[in-house]
């Protein structure tokens, strides 16, 4: 995944589920590293897979990094 559009994750909600937004565009509820994945190829990204997910330093963390799914 190459972008510089900043992608914002932020915490898990009382569900587990965690908002997801790219380029100040809320995309929707991401349950895992894999659903923020399939977000981002939602949005244009097609290339993004888990593991660009976990490493991508342009995606913003809030409450915690990819590996936090509670509340």
């Amino acid at each position: 995944m190459t972008s510089a559009t900043p992608v914002i994750v932020y915490p898990p909600d009382e569900t587990g589920g965690r908002r997801v937004r790219v380029d100040g565009q809320i995309l929707g509820l991401a349950y895992n590293v894999r659903d923020v994945a399939a977000l981002l190829q939602t949005a244009g990204m097609q290339d993004a897979d888990e593991m660009d997910v976990i490493r991508s330093p342009f995606i913003e963390w809030r409450g915690g990094g990819p590996e936090v799914w509670t509340h």
